[in-house]
C-alpha cells in the first residue's frame, strides 16, 4: 500500500543581510521512497518561478536535529534550542532556511509510523541507484 505523508510548515529564509523571509514549506515522506524526505518550496521563492523540491536522506534529517550533519548539498545544524537550520547548496549559491525543530521532529516521528527506522527495504532504492548509474539499462 502506497502512503504519502505531507506536513505543511512555516520556515524562514535567512538572507545574507540578516533579514528573514517567511516561506511555507511542505515536508513530504513517501512510502515508495522510504530512505528519503522531501522539502517542497513554493514557486515564488525560486529563481525560475517553479516549485522546488529538495530530497535528502531521512537519516540526515534525524542526525541534523541533534547536531551538525551533512557534507554535501544539504546540511543541517541546530540553531539555538528551538530551531534547526537547513542549508541547501546549489551552483547558484546557498540558501539557509530556519525551521522550528519541533515541527521537523514531529514530521520525522510521523514518517516512522509509515516506515520504521532501519525497516526500509533497500531493493527499490538500490534499483533506482543502479538505474541512474547505468542509464536504466
Amino acid at each position: 500500500m502506497y502512503i504519502a505523508l505531507e506536513q505543511p510548515t512555516g520556515a524562514h529564509l535567512l538572507t545574507p543581510d540578516q533579514e528573514e523571509l517567511a516561506v511555507p514549506v511542505t515536508l513530504r515522506y513517501l512510502s515508495d521512497d522510504p530512505l528519503a524526505v522531501h522539502f517542497v518550496f513554493p514557486a515564488w521563492i525560486s529563481l525560475d518561478d517553479e516549485e522546488v523540491t529538495w530530497t535528502f536522506a531521512r537519516s540526515l534529517l534525524e542526525e541534523g536535529l541533534d547536531g551538525p550533519a551533512g557534507l554535501g548539498t544539504v546540511r543541517l545544524r541546530p540553531h539555538g534550542q528551538a530551531h534547526t537550520v537547513v542549508e541547501l547548496h546549489a551552483p547558484q549559491g546557498i540558501a539557509a532556511v530556519r525551521f522550528e525543530t519541533r515541527a521537523l521532529y514531529r514530521f520525522l516521528l510521523r514518517s516512522y509510523t509509515v516506515t520504521e527506522p532501519g525497516g526500509e527495504p533497500l531493493e527499490p532504492a538500490l534499483d533506482r541507484g543502479l538505474a541512474s548509474l547505468f542509464g536504466a539499462v
